[in-house]
């Protein structure tokens, strides 16, 4: 504890990183609850002094929005398929990573590197695996990597992100794009909860002839039930703000040719309106935080009952 003489020197140490957080993270907190009760709310209009009305009117607005619900949609479709699959595929690797003694180190830096590289960079690549590019023949003149791999399997090549593909298909290529982006890091975390179990475990287990898929079952996912709530939760509240990958794939119209916004989601929603409203634009962010709060919530409470520590 420090002695009461010498706190200011602690006070002294804080400062600077207390600075930054009032003018970077409270500061804008308080400044977008007071936009989005401010009906209206523009920042060219509020230079110029003119007056607005406190009310809930930027809510209404958001609301009332044609293109809402499918934000909504949009947003939360994503989340339910992209996070339970992500996270399964990456307890998989991550377990069998954690039996690979050979080249260990190597494999997880393969899979690591998606992470440090820039999502829109890697949404350009996915573009192109499902881009067709259409010729005046019957037959598109290259139909992508994708569908290469299909027709090698007998399938016919399915148009995925081009003008008049169906939605589901561009649903399929997010969900590819996210959960591949989404992998590095929750192979990560489970990987190191892996490394820091107990051993004695899985040695008891296999003296007892305990089958392989029981041990999974019993032994390493209630072992890791912490880490994997986190990588839940964290996926969760990434999925709700997703936007870069679909701008890196359909770009800022957020939908193939002829169906823009289409993909639109609620923090596109949000960046579309600043500048040009930002009174709908905060009262968005706040409807977006309110949400995530809420399955925040409920996620915590599940995994309360679910966690072993």
């Amino acid at each position: 504890m420090v002695d009461s003489k010498h706190q200011w020197k602690a006070w002294l140490y804080l400062a600077p990183a207390i600075v930054l957080l009032l003018i970077f993270t409270v500061w804008p907190i308080f400044n977008t609850i007071r936009m989005s009760l401010l009906e209206g709310y523009t920042t060219m209009q509020d230079v110029a002094g003119v007056s607005f009305n406190f009310g809930i009117g930027n809510f209404k607005n958001v609301l009332e929005y044609h293109g809402f619900i499918t934000c909504l949609k949009n947003t939360i479709l994503l989340c339910v398929l992209t996070v339970p699959i992500s996270t399964f595929l990456a307890l998989l690797i991550a377990v069998a990573l954690n039996s690979i003694k050979p080249l260990q180190r190597f494999l997880q830096t393969v899979f690591f590197m998606p992470y440090v590289t820039n999502s829109i960079a890697i949404g350009m690549v996915f573009a192109a695996m499902f881009n067709m590019i259409i010729g005046g023949g019957a037959r598109p003149d290259s139909v992508g990597i994708v569908n290469n791999v299909l027709e090698a399997f007998g399938f016919e090549y399915i148009n995925w992100m081009n003008a008049g593909s169906e939605y589901w298909a561009n649903i399929v290529v997010m969900v590819v794009y996210i959960v591949w982006n989404a992998l590095p890091f929750k192979i990560l975390i489970l990987l190191g909860g892996l490394q820091s179990v107990n051993k004695q475990y899985y040695e008891a287990a296999r003296v007892d002839s305990t089958p392989r898929w029981r041990v999974f079952t019993k032994i390493t996912i209630p072992l890791l039930s912490p880490m994997l709530a986190y990588v839940i939760i964290t996926g969760f509240i990434g999925g709700f703000k997703e936007y870069s990958s679909i701008v890196g794939i359909f770009g800022e119209k957020m939908g193939p040719v002829g169906q823009q916004y289409s993909l639109d989601t609620m923090v596109g929603f949000i960046y579309r309106a600043i500048g040009n409203n930002e009174g709908r634009a905060s009262a968005a962010a706040l409807i977006l935080f309110g949400i995530i709060f809420i399955v925040t919530m409920i996620n915590l409470y599940v995994s309360k009952k679910k966690t072993h520590y």
